[in-house]
């Protein structure tokens, strides 16, 4: 169905979280099918959710829509007649994502993210995963027609979680690496079809055949093909050419180090390229260190949280200069852009019919994985459902590292929502990233102890989680 009254509602929980907060404020205003509705914003901080509030007024002012402005610390307040719940919020996620860092390195494993394999991914669940399902629960009960968009890492585990445990709520679960058509404009790049963005056309989309698969951030491109002729060669050419005079330093953050290189070497490795290898750098082990020879690229850096509290902080003083005037209001449009979600849900209200990479049931779109393995795959996205596109095969090998992901990303789900200690112990011990069983117990009781603040009591009814 479309919603007919081209009035949808949007709720935001987390509208603090400014990575999605202030593109989804852009789109909203920018999008003819959006822009009548009411975009209700949600935050537990007051400070930050009444900044937004203001800022969102602000724009809609500014650019003379008809948008309505909602705003709310407590959700309840907001989730009548919501069409679409958008979640997008994270407790202090620069301070743990640090902690669960720094004491996962003292056990060798090196995590330049930490927020979805490993044990960071573990405990971001156990932080984040209650908040999600009292979320669920308020839904099912005040807006059980809305669409649930999960919009928080481990985007998997929380995706996994809802579709299990929420059964009755329509959702799925988002990450914006994959943003489309942006996604395939940078391997026409790669493939030398074209020299810039502005030269991509309709007509060029049409004759180029992208087909990306896998867990999310673990996600490999698994065919490209233009005017019928496989470019995959030339997008890995042009990873070796680039990772030759690929340089690090300055403010790009671990994430964003040796990617070229690493891309191209699992390719040589593999014969497919990574598509999200800011990440997928993290779910292999070959760069942490442990080998007895030295590699030619380093080992992972470490989460930087020291810059990374820098960067939340210059987003909200560049907030703070909209709310006093100093950067006019009408610089915001061409300040921001479009956000994957929002994308999404302008295409959902409107029936625009363009495909979206989202995280849902296989469906046997890979034609040798699980039907309800949770993948990252290419989606007609309608209000009447998602159904993936045809993908084929996981090769040999990727498939292997993918059903060990599954598996961990499902055991924590479980662990976190049943409140069962020895899955979670078990979860650390399937991840791909754990050497050591006393190792992994020790690291479960220092995150629960230095992450007491944020995690549920019921976890230490007991002090130890070994298993005597």
């Amino acid at each position: 169905m479309i919603i007919t009254s081209n009035q949808p509602k949007v709720v935001v929980l987390g509208a603090g979280s400014l990575f999605f907060g202030r593109q989804c404020i852009w789109q909203m205003v920018h999008s003819e099918h959006l822009n009548k509705g009411t975009l209700a914003l949600v935050d537990t901080n007051e400070e930050r959710l009444n900044k937004l509030v203001k800022l969102a007024r602000m724009v809609v002012d500014a650019n003379n829509v008809d948008l309505k402005i909602e705003g709310s610390i407590d959700r309840k307040d907001v989730l009548k007649d919501a069409d679409f719940v958008v979640l997008s919020f994270a407790d202090d996620t620069v301070k743990y994502r640090g902690i669960d860092c720094e004491v996962s390195e003292k056990y060798g494993i090196r995590m330049c993210s930490g927020d979805t394999i490993g044990p960071g991914g573990i405990f971001r669940a156990m932080r984040e995963l209650p908040a999600i399902m009292d979320c669920a629960r308020d839904i099912e009960e005040i807006c059980p027609e809305a669409w649930v968009i999960n919009y928080i890492n481990p985007s998997t585990v929380n995706g996994m979680a809802l579709k299990r445990y929420a059964p009755n709520l329509k959702s799925f679960a988002l990450c914006d690496s994959h943003h489309m058509p942006h996604k395939k404009i940078i391997y026409a790049k790669r493939a030398g079809i074209i020299k810039n963005e502005n030269e991509y056309t309709e007509e060029m989309d049409q004759k180029f055949d992208l087909r990306i698969a896998g867990v999310n951030h673990f996600t490999w491109l698994l065919k490209a093909e233009y005017e019928g002729k496989d470019v995959r060669p030339a997008i890995a050419e042009s990873l070796r050419r680039s990772a030759e005079t690929e340089t690090v330093g300055g403010d790009t953050g671990a994430k964003a180090l040796f990617n070229d290189s690493i891309s191209y070497q699992l390719y040589d490795i593999f014969g497919y390229v990574p598509t999200c290898t800011a990440h997928t750098k993290e779910y292999v082990p070959y760069w942490q260190g442990l080998g007895k020879l030295e590699d030619d690229i380093p080992p992972l850096s470490i989460w930087e949280t020291e810059d990374r509290y820098k960067r939340h902080e210059e987003m909200w003083q560049q907030i703070d200069r909209f709310l006093s005037g100093e950067t006019p209001i009408e610089e915001y449009m061409t300040t921001f852009g479009p956000d994957h979600a929002t994308d999404i849900i302008e295409n959902m209200v409107g029936g625009l019919g363009k495909p979206f990479y989202i995280n849902t049931f296989n469906q046997g779109a890979v034609t040798n994985m699980n039907d309800d393995a949770l993948l990252e795959l290419l989606c007609e996205v309608t209000m009447d459902g998602v159904k993936p596109l045809p993908v084929g095969e996981m090769p040999r090998g990727i498939r292997g590292m993918q059903e060990v992901v599954l598996d961990t990303h499902e055991l924590t789900a479980e662990a976190v929502v049943e409140g069962d200690r020895k899955k979670l112990r078990r979860a650390m011990l399937t991840d791909p990233l754990v050497n050591s069983i006393a190792d992994a117990d020790q690291i479960i009781d220092e995150l629960l102890e230095l992450e007491k603040d944020v995690i549920p009591k019921d976890w230490y009814a007991i002090k130890s989680y070994v298993v005597k």
